[in-house]
């Protein structure tokens, strides 16, 4: 009989600590939008008609299809007299107006920090301004303030794509960005268009959001001290990858997860400390399911990083408290 030892299977993760990041999940932004869905639901009843996804998250979007609210891209799929809610990401004038001209009972859950945007965009093509929108082709966010005017907005996506922007004049020429965009790639690309563009006018404050902002700052400071970082997030999460993107960037290993099922031992094996973050549109119930499935690898302890405390609450629509009359729909 040999004496050779037989191979181990699998060994054990050595996986000691998990840092949790501060913050991380749910923004106000977020935190409203579905609010609104949840409380259309209450006062009015099933079904709820939501045009795309109110936030991009498979478990949120599941959650509210199973208490009766349904996802549309077309408004012509909504029926006569429904009530709909725009998604956090904001709507073109075309697809408001259409909504409209429909007669549908509206609620527009657009995040207020899109909404200041297109508030912006409106303000200044009024004074004969072309823009320059800075972000991902095909995004919602991006469409809905693209769609904002009939002419007269330009999107780049990179560095590259400013030296081949084409504005009809120069004189009034202003910057907008996208809300959830790396704030890194957003200051190189609005660096390149200052050099192209001096006189361009950019906002007196940045577009990109004090979410996004804080969920990056975070992984700044995390990414030095762990082997290993867990985003959780959803494919179609833009400010999710951008926070995977960061810690990659940073040298740090980083996957994105949808959720607990997603996680693959090998990841941990030989990592002491993994950090863990999740992306604006994420639930903290997925973070904890996350942190018990990496505590059954082998993880011993969970720390939290200090970080900014986020305090910002945005109201609900008018019509939507339970004391109030419904609003009626616009013929």
């Amino acid at each position: 009989m040999s004496d050779t030892p037989l191979p181990q299977a699998n060994p054990p993760a050595a996986v000691k600590e998990i840092l949790l990041a501060e913050p991380r999940g749910f923004c106000a932004g977020v935190d409203r939008a579905i609010d609104i869905v949840e409380h259309a639901l209450t006062k009015f009843g099933a079904p709820i008609y939501v045009r795309h996804e109110i936030v991009h998250n498979t478990y949120v979007v599941n959650d509210l299809k199973d208490k009766g609210a349904i996802f549309i891209e077309e408004l012509s799929d909504v029926p006569p007299g429904a009530t709909l809610v725009f998604s956090a990401h904001g709507v073109s004038k075309a697809v408001q107006q259409e909504a409209e001209a429909r007669g549908f009972s509206i609620f527009d859950a657009t995040c207020p920090l899109v909404t200041k945007v297109h508030v912006e965009v409106a303000k200044l093509a009024k004074e004969g301004y072309e823009f320059i929108m800075i972000g991902h082709k095909g995004h919602p966010e991006v469409e809905g303030t693209m769609g904002q005017l009939d002419r007269g907005i330009h999107l780049v996506e990179d560095v590259a794509d400013v030296a081949r922007v084409q504005p009809l004049q120069t004189a009034k020429l202003a910057v907008v960005t996208q809300t959830t965009l790396s704030v890194d790639d957003a200051a190189e690309i609005s660096a390149a268009v200052r050099a192209r563009f001096p006189t361009v006018r950019e906002p007196k404050m940045q577009d990109i959001c004090y979410a996004t902002q804080n969920r990056q700052d975070a992984v700044k400071i995390m990414s030095p001290q762990v082997e290993l970082l867990i985003v959780v997030g959803s494919p179609t999460s833009s400010n999710s990858n951008r926070l995977r993107e960061l810690a990659v960037r940073l040298g740090a290993e980083s996957y994105m997860v949808d959720s607990a099922d997603e996680l693959q031992e090998q990841w941990f094996d030989g990592k002491t400390r993994v950090g863990l973050t999740a992306g604006a549109s994420a639930p903290e119930l997925l973070v904890q399911q996350v942190i018990e499935r990496i505590r059954a690898f082998g993880a011993v302890s969970v720390r939290r990083m200090d970080g900014i405390q986020e305090t910002v609450k945005f109201p609900l629509p008018k019509g939507l408290r339970l004391d109030e009359p419904a609003p009626a729909p616009i013929r």
